[in-house]
């Protein structure tokens, strides 16, 4: 399928990609004004950087986070901190709106009570993307991964439990929502590089938040 079939699909299809694992297509979009105005403070207070990883290298998609921790990386590798390294304050409170998306989101792919610690705010430019790589900085792994995607559309990456295993082409567009858990908690997944093009609300830029329980 294209992302211009999944354009045309309507708000609250909901699309399995394997057990533990769906696309909630359309669901962020009843949120949309709050989470933008949202996502508005809290980059005032802790604006995008782009993370350095072990390797020395710069990443393409720039960072922020809220809630009680944030996922920050450098040489020494990757980790959770409450407070951002940037400013040395604590990253700025995780927004009502985005909490509860997310509790909404996961109840709805059959994970009730789920209560995110962190928000990981990642901004795609153009050509930015993510290579494959497993969630694994968080200390238990019973809670899913809640994906909300704003702007531009991308292709989501959705693999197995190995780097090298087959790999699913998920066209994700504004408002689509990606929930793992369970079984599918630890399976790869990445993004492919954003394609050129101008969002109405959010212009030249993908806007993904990853709602994640560490603790």
């Amino acid at each position: 399928m294209t992302p211009d079939l999944f354009a045309d699909t309507p708000p609250g299809w909901h699309e399995p990609l394997g057990e533990g694992a769906m696309v909630l297509r359309g669901f962020a979009l009843p949120f949309e004004a709050a989470l933008l105005a949202a996502l508005d403070t809290v980059i005032a207070a802790a604006p995008f950087r782009h993370l350095i990883t072990p390797g020395g290298f710069k990443m393409s998609v720039a960072m922020s986070n809220c809630g009680t921790l944030g996922w920050v990386g450098d040489r020494r590798g990757y980790r959770y901190d409450p407070r951002d390294p940037d400013s040395g304050l604590p990253w700025p409170a995780m927004p009502a709106a985005f909490a509860r998306l997310a509790l909404a989101a996961a109840q709805v792919a059959g994970f009730d009570g789920f209560t995110p610690e962190a928000c990981l705010i990642n901004r795609y430019d153009i050509g930015a993307r993510l290579s494959l790589h497993q969630d694994k900085d968080e200390l238990d792994y019973a809670h899913p991964i809640v994906s909300v995607s704003l702007g531009l559309p991308a292709v989501f990456l959705f693999g197995g439990f190995e780097r090298s295993d087959p790999q699913q082409r998920v066209p994700v567009v504004h408002g689509d929502v990606v929930v793992w858990g369970g079984p599918s908690r630890l399976r790869y997944h990445g993004v492919l590089p954003v394609k050129p093009g101008s969002h109405p609300l959010l212009g030249e830029r993908r806007i993904n938040l990853t709602f994640r329980k560490v603790r």
